[in-house]
């Protein structure tokens, strides 16, 4: 059982640094914040996560001390990382960062348009 629990955790942290190791290469490699943002919080939370797991079945079947602790760590990583990299990029393209040339399509403009346009119905009141 314990070899089995060990190739589980080896497993999995291995797995979470190839994660955080992907999202280095891609916060060099990216061409502009909104895929940088992808990068840095999908994968990183992935990455952080697997390596969480990892730590928490350590502790579990080796140690056998169950850390709730680490459980709400990979629930309150997992709810926050995505929605703090979403908010980020949300903020750079209000501020008017602008996207990659070879960017496609822009679903975020509609939205854009519409809020300058009722800032500028407020400041006329």
């Amino acid at each position: 059982m314990t070899i089995l629990a060990n190739i589980l955790i080896v497993l999995t942290i291995s797995f979470g640094a190839i994660f955080i190791m992907v999202t280095a290469i891609g916060l060099i490699r990216l061409p502009d914040v909104y895929s940088r943002s992808h990068a840095a919080s999908k994968s990183a939370t992935l990455g952080v996560m697997s390596i969480l797991i990892g730590v928490f079945l350590h502790f579990w079947l080796i140690e056998d001390h169950f850390n709730p602790r680490i459980l709400l760590g990979i629930l309150f990583l997992f709810i926050t990382g995505p929605v703090g990299g979403h908010v980020i990029a949300r903020a750079a393209y209000f501020s008017g960062v602008k996207a990659w040339k070879g960017t496609v399509k822009d679903e975020l403009k509609p939205e854009y348009e519409r809020k300058i346009k009722e800032a500028s119905i407020k400041e006329k009141e």
